[in-house]
C-alpha cells in the first residue's frame, strides 16, 4: 500500500510515497488517521491498495500469530518421536536465506485522485503541484492579456520560474533581507474578493481549495511575501552592477545599426506651483478630526476599528492600521520621534508629517524593531479653497505675458515646488525617482516621454494642446504625497522622434547598457547559487526544456 502524505513539510519530504508499514514505524502516524484513509472508497481516496498487496497482507495476517506490546506467547515444547530421533544422523541442509521479492513500481490507478504532491525541492522550500498549476494558469492569462503565445509548455515554463523564485527567496533568508509588506494584506484581500466573485461564494472557494478561508488567506500571504523577498533579492543583486561612461560608449558602438532604439517624442517643460492659501486652515481642521478620534480611543473605542473606518492609508487600513515591525529609521522623522517615546499600548498625540496627520499606537518593541498601528488623515480642501490658489497663478500669467516679470523670476518669487523653484522651474524626474527610492543624480532628466507623463495626466492634458513657449492656464494637480496644489506650466521644447545618439540620449543609452550588464551579472550569480544549492525535480518533469538547463537537476 502506498500513500501520498499531506501534512507537515518535514514529514512530506521524508516519508513521501513510503510503504504504510515502514511509514507507521518511522513516522508514528495515528491509527485513527489510517482507519479513515483505508476506509475511503477507491474513487475518492488518497491511498489505494494494489490487489497483490491486498492478497499478501491477508495471507500474512492469517499466518502470523498475534503479539502484544509487553508480552510474548510461549508455545509448549513437544519431544520429537524416537523414530525421528534415530533419523537425525543424516546430514541436514541449512535453509536458504529467504529472498525478499523486489518491490513493484507504484502505478497510480486510473480512478485514483491526486490531491497534491511535491514536484520540486529547492533548499528547504518545496514546490507543490497545486502551486505549479496555479502559476501555469497565471502565465497563460498573462500571455493572453499581452496578445502573444509561446511554443513552450506552460507547466515547464512555470516550473522554471518557480525554481528561480525559490532560489532568490532562499538566498534572501540567508542574507537576512527585510521587505516592506505593509500593502500585502490589501493584495491578499483583493485576491480573495476576486476568487469569491469568480466562484460565487466563500463556501465555493473553500470547497475548490479543500481548506478553510483562513488557511487560504495564510497561503496567499506567504506566497506574496515570498515573491516580495525574491524581488528584493534580485534588486540587491542588480544594485551591485555599475557601469562607466566608457562602457556606455563601447556598448553603443558595438550595437548593430538596425538595433539602435527609436526614441519617441519627448517634452521639456517648466512649472510654477502654488498650494491653496488656506492650507493652514485645512491642516487645523484635520488636526481637530484626528484629536476627536484619539478621544474616542481614550474612551474605549478600538483603535483597529477606527483605523479601518477612517484611515487614508489604504495599505494598512484593511489591517486595522497595523504595520509590520520595522526599524525606526524606516519611518519619516516626526513619526519615528513620536514612536520611540511610546510604551506598548500607548497612543500618541497628533503627529504631523509630509503625508498628513497620524495617531500612532505601539504594539510591541523588539530591539530596534517597532511594531505599531497608525491612523492617517490628510488635509481636505473645498472647491473654493482650491480655486483660490488659481488667482495668484492667473495674475502671474498675465504679468508674464505683459512683460512685467519673466517666467524665471516668477518661479523664484512665487513657486512652492522644492524640486524646481531653484532651477528656473524646469521640471525633472527627481520627484519620481524619490518616490521609487532611486536617489541617483545620474538618472535625473528633464525630458519626459508621453508614457512617463501618464503618471501626471493633468500635466499631459495641458501640454498636448500647446506649442513651445506657450503658458497654460492654472489647473489642479497633486504632488507625490497626494497633497492638492495649483499648477501652471510652460512648454519649453518638443523633441521629435529620432534614432538614439550619444549626444542627445546618453542617459537612455546608459540605461540600456546598464540593464544588459545587470542581466549578465544576474545570470552568473544565479548559476553559481544553483550549483551550490540543493535542487531536486520530480522525474515527471525531467524532460522539460528550460531556458536555464542548470536549474533542471
Amino acid at each position: 500500500m502506498k500513500i501520498a502524505f499531506i501534512g507537515k513539510p518535514c514529514l512530506r519530504n521524508k516519508f513521501m510515497f513510503m510503504p504504510i508499514k515502514r511509514y507507521t514505524q518511522r513516522a508514528g502516524i495515528l491509527c485513527f488517521a489510517l482507519t479513515l484513509l483505508l476506509g475511503m472508497s477507491s474513487g475518492s481516496v488518497w491511498a489505494q491498495k494494489h490487489p497483490k498487496a491486498k492478497h499478501s497482507e491477508q495471507t500474512q495476517s492469517a499466518s502470523e500469530p498475534s503479539k502484544t506490546k509487553h508480552s510474548k506467547q510461549v508455545q509448549p515444547t513437544q519431544e520429537p518421536p524416537k523414530a525421528a530421533q534415530s533419523e537425525q544422523t543424516q546430514p541436514t541442509q541449512e535453509p536458504k536465506p529467504e529472498q525478499k521479492p523486489k518491490p513493484e513500481p507504484y502505478i497510480p490507478s486510473p480512478n485514483q485522485v491526486m490531491v497534491d504532491k511535491v514536484v520540486a525541492v529547492v533548499g528547504n522550500s518545496m514546490i507543490l503541484y497545486s502551486d505549479l498549476v496555479q502559476a501555469s494558469k497565471s502565465l497563460i492569462e498573462q500571455r493572453r492579456s499581452q496578445g502573444y503565445t509561446s511554443d513552450r509548455d506552460p507547466m515547464c515554463e512555470a516550473l522554471e520560474t518557480l525554481i528561480e523564485q525559490k532560489i532568490l527567496y532562499t538566498q534572501s533568508q540567508i542574507d537576512s533581507l527585510t521587505i516592506d509588506n505593509a500593502d500585502i494584506a490589501l493584495m491578499v484581500e483583493n485576491a480573495l474578493e476576486q476568487e469569491i466573485a469568480q466562484r460565487g461564494s466563500q463556501a465555493a472557494v473553500e470547497m475548490y481549495y479543500h481548506k478553510p478561508i483562513f488557511d487560504i488567506r495564510s497561503d496567499l500571504q506567504s506566497r506574496y511575501e515570498e515573491v516580495r523577498y525574491a524581488m528584493m533579492m534580485k534588486q540587491t543583486v542588480n544594485s551591485k552592477s555599475t557601469i562607466t561612461s566608457g562602457e556606455v560608449e563601447y556598448y553603443f558602438k558595438r550595437m548593430p545599426k538596425d538595433s539602435i532604439p527609436i526614441i519617441p517624442e519627448q517634452y521639456v517643460f517648466s512649472q510654477i506651483v502654488r498650494y491653496p492659501p488656506s492650507t493652514e486652515e485645512a491642516k487645523f481642521r484635520t488636526r481637530e478630526r484626528i484629536l476627536e478620534l484619539r478621544e474616542r480611543i481614550m474612551n474605549g473605542t478600538k483603535f483597529e476599528m477606527l483605523a479601518r473606518m477612517y484611515s487614508e492609508d489604504p495599505a494598512t487600513a484593511v489591517r486595522g492600521g497595523e504595520m509590520d515591525p520595522m526599524p525606526k529609521e524606516s519611518f519619516v522623522q516626526p513619526f519615528a520621534d513620536a514612536l520611540v517615546k511610546l510604551r506598548p499600548g500607548q497612543v500618541s498625540e497628533a503627529v504631523e508629517t509630509e503625508f498628513g496627520f497620524h495617531l500612532i499606537q505601539l504594539i510591541d518593541q523588539n530591539g530596534n524593531l517597532y511594531h505599531c498601528r497608525h491612523i492617517l488623515l490628510k488635509p481636505q480642501f473645498t472647491d473654493d479653497e482650491i480655486r483660490a490658489s488659481f488667482k495668484t497663478l492667473d495674475s502671474l500669467k498675465s504679468e508674464i505675458q505683459k512683460g512685467n516679470i519673466t517666467f524665471k523670476d516668477a518661479v523664484e518669487k512665487y513657486s512652492e515646488d522644492k524640486y524646481s523653484n531653484k532651477n528656473g522651474g524646469v521640471a525633472t524626474n527627481i520627484e519620481l525617482l524619490a518616490m521609487t527610492n532611486r536617489n541617483d543624480a545620474k538618472a535625473a532628466t528633464t525630458k519626459f516621454l508621453k508614457e512617463e507623463l501618464s503618471q501626471m495626466p493633468e500635466v499631459y492634458n495641458a501640454l498636448r494642446k500647446m506649442k513651445p513657449g506657450d503658458i497654460s492656464d492654472a489647473f489642479a494637480s497633486q504632488d507625490s504625497r497626494g497633497n492638492i496644489m495649483g499648477k501652471m506650466v510652460r512648454l519649453d521644447e518638443i523633441i521629435p522622434t529620432h534614432k538614439a545618439n550619444l549626444a542627445e540620449d546618453f542617459l537612455r543609452i546608459q540605461e540600456l547598457a546598464l540593464t544588459r550588464k545587470q542581466a549578465d551579472d544576474y545570470e552568473k550569480w544565479l548559476k553559481e547559487k544553483a550549483s551550490s544549492m540543493y535542487i531536486r525535480v520530480d522525474p515527471q518533469f525531467k524532460k522539460c526544456e528550460f531556458q536555464r538547463p542548470y536549474l533542471l537537476k
